[in-house]
């Protein structure tokens, strides 16, 4: 397309795409967007309406005020509420009592590792694995395995199928984790209904990074989150699953995505819960004990997109994640990074509208060709499916690029 073509698409567009508030706003404290949804990713739609992260009457976003909450928490309670809990679920020989999920990542190795070695559990850990391992990724997975002693449940989906979800995933909600995420959300819940081992411990709940802050008041994740009732509808890739066939993927390709049921899980009693309400929690913590306990290893260059080396580094779809984030959303992985390590006393707010104006939005370049080998598109798809999802209200055409209409300063 020409410029003139490009820029005349673009005004013919909605004022605002996938359900945005139209006044961008940017915390306070910290740097983060009132862009950012605080609905899981995999359930953000093109157009409908969502919720945002929250914002108080001084400008200043949930996740800071809730800063302030856990300066005021008793953790030594909580970590009594914690040991309350784990001895309810301990076995008495050596068989799993609780499980994991994660794929060897800081926080994974972190939260499975203090289980063990400090509260005497036996851990199960559960890995639904990247679309493509990085070097460092598969590396990392190894090492926490053999390191701290763990045993480990995998299961790889049907690659051409994951691909082919993918695939719909980007072109039709430029969601490319949308799969992904979808997997890894409900594979623990399965094994813990197959091994019968109800209790399920995650890391952080996501609402300490913006979700809604009445959700941090417990340290359960609601049930609706991984079950489903009988009567359920789903889609995978903007795509409803009596719709799938006519793109090859038949009913019984999705076993491995697909939910519990709600009825399976209240039976067993399963719960998920989230350490970071019985642990003060800090990812760059996280990074240096899972550094000297499982010998976690950074990315060996700067991860595209932000300027850290330790979060999100197994999967070489991870950048293409944030990317589309950034374009959707006006905001990308630095912003995110940049965000937490404010609030957790890493870098001041000044360093991080540098970082942020130095690397959001950087191009994944270093592994272009592969992804769109991998999900089976070209360049102009790829572009194509990219600029349609610019928002006018945060994207101008000029001088032959795209530019933000809103930076953080």
């Amino acid at each position: 397309m020409t410029p003139d073509q490009i820029l005349t698409a673009h005004r013919a567009k909605p004022a605002v795409l996938h359900g945005l508030p139209e006044r961008v706003v940017f915390c306070k404290r910290c740097v983060m967007s009132n862009q950012r949804p605080s609905t899981s990713p995999e359930l953000v739609k093109r157009d409908t309406k969502i919720d945002t992260v929250g914002f108080d009457d001084d400008g200043v976003c949930h996740a800071c005020k809730f800063l302030e909450i856990k300066k005021q928490i008793d953790w030594p309670s909580r970590e009594k509420q914690l040991l309350q809990l784990l001895d309810k679920h301990r076995s008495k020989d050596g068989s799993w009592d609780v499980i994991v999920p994660g794929s060897g990542g800081k926080d994974s190795a972190y939260v499975s590792h203090i289980l063990k070695a400090k509260y005497g559990m036996n851990p199960l850990t559960v890995t639904w694995p990247p679309h493509a391992y990085t070097d460092i990724g598969w590396k990392n997975f190894q090492q926490w395995l053999r390191k701290g002693g763990l045993d480990n449940v995998s299961l790889t989906p049907n690659p051409k199928v994951h691909a082919t979800l993918t695939r719909l995933a980007f072109l039709n909600l430029l969601n490319p984790f949308q799969p992904f995420i979808i997997g890894q959300k409900n594979l623990a819940p399965r094994v813990a209904l197959e091994k019968k081992v109800p209790l399920i411990m995650y890391g952080e709940n996501q609402a300490e990074y913006h979700n809604k802050l009445v959700e941090n008041a417990s340290p359960l994740m609601s049930r609706a989150h991984y079950t489903a009732k009988a009567d359920q509808k789903f889609f995978f890739g903007g795509v409803a699953l009596e719709k799938l066939a006519e793109h090859g993927v038949r009913r019984g390709d999705l076993e491995p995505y697909l939910p519990i049921a709600e009825a399976d899980a209240e039976k067993l009693g399963i719960e998920i819960h989230y350490m970071s309400y019985y642990h003060a929690w800090q990812p760059q913590e996280n990074y240096y004990y899972s550094v000297e306990h499982t010998g976690f290893e950074p990315n060996p260059e700067r991860s595209e997109g932000t300027y850290s080396r330790y979060a999100s580094l197994d999967d070489r779809v991870d950048g293409f994640h944030y990317y589309t984030m950034f374009v959707k959303f006006g905001q990308g992985r630095a912003m995110n990074d940049a965000a937490h390590e404010i609030r957790d006393g890493h870098i001041s707010r000044e360093e991080a509208v540098a970082l942020i104006h130095k690397y959001d939005g950087e191009f994944p370049k270093k592994y272009y060709q592969e992804f769109l080998d991998y999900i089976g598109i070209d360049e102009g798809q790829f572009v194509e499916a990219i600029d349609k999802n610019r928002s006018p209200h945060l994207w101008d055409y000029q001088g032959g690029e795209w530019k933000l209409k809103h930076r953080v300063s």
